[in-house]
């Protein structure tokens, strides 16, 4: 798996974005809060693809369960 995040002070102030865009990662996971259908997503933001947010929520799934199992491990 490729890093589909990028970090550039340049860009977006810094805010994680997928790479090789301007679309912070935030708003993927503001648009799942809200509800809206991932269709909608990719309509609103079409420079990024199905594979960029797949690895961004396996990230995710990932860095939760670690956190998770470090709680759980005390």
């Amino acid at each position: 798996m490729s890093n589909p995040i990028s970090i550039d002070p340049e860009i977006m102030g810094g805010e994680p974005c997928f790479d090789g865009t301007r679309v912070p990662i935030r708003n993927l996971f503001d648009h799942i809060e809200d509800g809206a259908p991932l269709e909608d997503f990719f309509a609103g933001f079409p420079r990024v693809n199905k594979k960029q947010v797949i690895e961004v929520l396996e990230l995710a799934q990932k860095s939760l369960l670690r956190e998770v199992n470090e709680n759980i491990a005390g």
